[in-house]
């Protein structure tokens, strides 16, 4: 491939808050003979804008990536062969900050990353005539360069343009540029040369506004839903009229709150650059759509408006995200379970710019917890596989010489000292492992295999002497306390959690057929799970060290229970529910196990109740309080939370799925095309429909209760798929059976 050699930038000086440093606009004009084919190919340490003759070919929002470019460079391809005129043409690069410099990271150390300069980039044009021959044009010193009216940008902080420095004509080849600089040649990032195969950022869809309202500091616009995106502006105005638009999530007080988007740490001016843009108008109509920035957002305050602009078309919301197609689709009787489910999706589509967030307002972090714990959900409602797979070749980067990962990914190096440990890490085994049970994509186990060993020997070499697991993070954010603020020892979940990522990488190794990295996969597993019941587990009562919900709901999910054991543990985790009146009180890890340790078990009336129900802590009550996305941690009316669109309490949707609609996708982890159907009937749910696309096609599932004692059961396979029909206990069908072979039909179930 001919990646281009020369990257080159407008200059050394780069931005901070304090210090602004125009966006540079790059333009090259050149002459062409008639071509049969043309491609670009072009790569950047942060952000471009891509035109060719005046149109924007840009893939998408925020091209090419948001990565470490110690790491890897990223680069994207383009077949230009229409584009290319016969006679002059023009290329003109627009260059954003991105990852390269990125002082609203300053939290986690962005801001002092080794990389820190200009953004700058690297452009190859081939054109092929009807002979075969190439000529090929490259970015270098012949490059003009200016300052374009993008007067700051940094995509946690926001961006300012002022319209009234835009230049006519800019893209066009007749357009003079003689009085502009040559372009700098500049050192190449150090990563490794990649083609971006990550699905691009897009726009989805569009919001108007449900209301606008007066307020003290200008004009409250309410969009109805948290999502992730920009607006576009449209304003007739004067030259010189700056409008500043604020972005967030809640309101205090009928005003708009950006207190949980701030953090501590920052200065007071630090703290004004949180998802704030400044426009400054030209004369007449006008739109605007910012280039390098995303807010996750439900109002914005617009400032510097007149009554007379302060209308619903004043701004849109165009929501962004790598993912929007759904693979599954949920819905039932419950409209409680319904806005949950709706609040999971919108979480995850609005935390994927090319890669699983935490969060898309607070901090933009590519959190490993978070994407491990939603790996299952996000694969049963949309599309994240291209998405993942390159996200692990940056995970896998991200080790350390001695096999560490951090807490997050892409990172400057902050990460490793705090915000990790085997229950975040497990991200490198969950992603693979579930993105190759429910595709059946067998490449992402082999470039799996190398750096999964470098982390089992880290694993290994963290182990206590009585082989037991406690570092790093735990049972993050329960209930109604600070997020560290758990009640189940560290030692507990991260034991449990060691042990459930050498059983997976077990797994892994059997796939591949690397029988001796099967067996030190095994000898981990073999060696923490006998600490644990040495260490942790009272073997004649069942209790877990600590007793807590987590603890019990985990043990029994995981595995490290005898079968005699396992009903004295059951019964255990049950009373630990009915000490707190019948909620839960887990943090993310017991969150994503204890609804399906109680449907597994018998109780899926008691697990639905917990769900549903509308006083505090529920996902009812996050309903109740008018959440339309997840929200970072359970708190009562007045608590302190910090982000309204977190994913990571998102595996209930993968509850909804798996038990209410009973969709079990290769349930012996050995081929895809199995699927079992074993749906589970809560009293309290009439009805339920679901569907899934798997690789070979779809299988539908909808069930209603006819009477008191019937359900109709209807089921619809692709040809490709097969399995079996399980019915709980205490249902049949006609026949008598609890068992029947997977086929289209509709079933009478007694």
């Amino acid at each position: 491939m001919n990646y281009p050699k020369t990257f080159i930038s407008a200059g050394k000086e780069y931005a901070d808050i304090e210090h602004f440093v125009p966006a540079p606009f790059f333009r090259k004009k050149f002459t062409a003979e008639k071509t049969e084919t043309a491609e670009i190919i072009i790569g950047a340490a942060g952000f471009y804008r891509l035109f060719l003759n005046g149109k924007d070919i840009t893939k998408g929002f925020l091209a090419p990536y948001i990565s470490n470019p110690d790491d890897i460079v990223y680069y994207d391809r383009y077949d230009v062969s229409s584009l290319i005129n016969e006679g002059e043409n023009i290329i003109s690069v627009l260059l954003g900050n991105g990852f390269q410099n990125n002082p609203g990271g300053a939290i986690w150390n962005f801001d002092e990353a080794p990389w820190r300069g200009a953004p700058s980039f690297a452009l190859r044009l081939d054109m092929t005539d009807s002979d075969g021959n190439i000529t090929a044009i490259e970015s270098d010193e012949s490059f003009k360069v200016c300052d374009s009216p993008i007067l700051f940008d940094d995509y946690r902080c926001g961006e300012y343009y002022d319209a009234r420095l835009e230049i006519p004509n800019f893209h066009t080849a007749d357009f003079d540029d003689s009085g502009f600089k040559n372009a700098a040649n500049t050192s190449a990032p150090r990563g490794e040369k990649r083609i971006c195969t990550a699905d691009p950022v897009r726009i989805y869809g569009e919001l108007k506004p449900v209301s606008v309202t007066r307020c003290e500091n200008g004009w409250l616009y309410d969009f109805g839903e948290n999502n992730t995106g920009v607006c576009r502006l449209l304003v007739n105005a004067k030259a010189g009229q700056k409008i500043t638009l604020r972005y967030g999530e809640w309101l205090k007080d009928g005003k708009l709150c950006l207190d949980n988007i701030r953090f501590a740490q920052q200065s007071d001016l630090q703290k004004d650059f949180v998802q704030k843009s400044e426009y400054i108008c030209k004369d007449g109509y006008q739109t605007y759509t910012p280039s390098f920035i995303y807010n996750g957002f439900r109002y914005v305050l617009a400032e510097g408006i007149t009554e007379e602009q302060a209308s619903e078309d004043l701004l849109t919301y165009l929501k962004m995200s790598s993912l929007s197609d759904c693979a599954g689709e949920f819905t039932c009787s419950d409209e409680v379970i319904n806005k949950i489910q709706e609040a999971a999706v919108r979480s995850d589509i609005s935390n994927f710019n090319y890669f699983p967030t935490d969060c898309p307002q607070r901090e933009k972090n590519g959190w490993t917890a978070d994407a491990s714990l939603s790996a299952e959900q996000m694969l049963l409602n949309l599309y994240p596989e291209k998405c993942y797979k390159e996200w692990m070749r940056n995970i896998y980067k991200a080790l350390s010489d001695n096999g560490q990962l951090p807490g997050i990914v892409p990172t400057a190096g902050w990460g490793y000292e705090w915000g990790n440990g085997p229950a975040w890490d497990n991200v490198i085994i969950n992603l693979p492992y579930f993105t190759y049970i429910y595709r059946g994509d067998k490449e992402i186990l082999e470039e799996l295999s190398v750096p999964l060993m470098r982390y089992l020997n880290y694993l290994f070499s963290r182990l206590g002497g009585d082989g037991i697991m406690e570092i790093g993070l735990g049972d993050w954010c329960p209930p109604g306390v600070g997020e560290w603020q758990f009640k189940t020892p560290l030692a507990v979940t991260d034991t449990i959690l060691t042990y459930d990522i050498a059983v997976k990488s077990a797994f892994v190794y059997d796939v591949l057929g690397q029988e001796p990295q099967r067996q030190f996969a095994l000898a981990l597993a073999e060696r923490v799970k006998a600490a644990f019941r040495e260490k942790l587990l009272n073997k004649e009562t069942g209790e877990i060290k600590g007793g807590t919900q987590t603890g019990q709901a985990m043990a029994i999910y995981y595995g490290m229970l005898t079968d005699e054991e396992k009903p004295k543990a059951l019964k255990l985790l049950i009373k630990y529910i009915a000490d707190e009146d019948e909620h839960f009180y887990t943090g993310v890890l017991g969150g994503r196990v204890i609804y399906r340790v109680l449907a597994e078990n018998g109780y899926i009336d008691l697990a639905y109740n917990m769900i549903v129900r509308p006083d505090y802590p529920s996902y009812g009550n996050w309903v109740k309080r008018g959440a339309t996305t997840l929200w970072e941690s359970f708190q009562p009316e007045g608590g302190r939370v910090l982000s309204l669109n977190h994913h990571f309490w998102g595996d209930i949707s993968a509850w909804f799925y798996t038990y209410l609609a009973g969709i079990k996708i290769n349930p012996t982890g050995k081929d895809v095309t199995n699927v079992d159907i074993a749906p589970l009937f809560p009293e309290k749910i009439n009805s339920v429909s679901a569907h899934y696309d798997t690789p070979n096609g779809r299988i539908s599932v909808a069930w209603e209760r006819t009477d008191e004692n019937s359900v109709v059961l209807k089921i619809t396979a692709a040809e490709k798929l097969h399995g079996k029909i399980l019915l709980p206990a205490g249902f049949a069908f006609e026949d008598g059976t609890h068992e029947a072979e997977l086929k289209s039909g509709e079933y009478v179930l007694l």
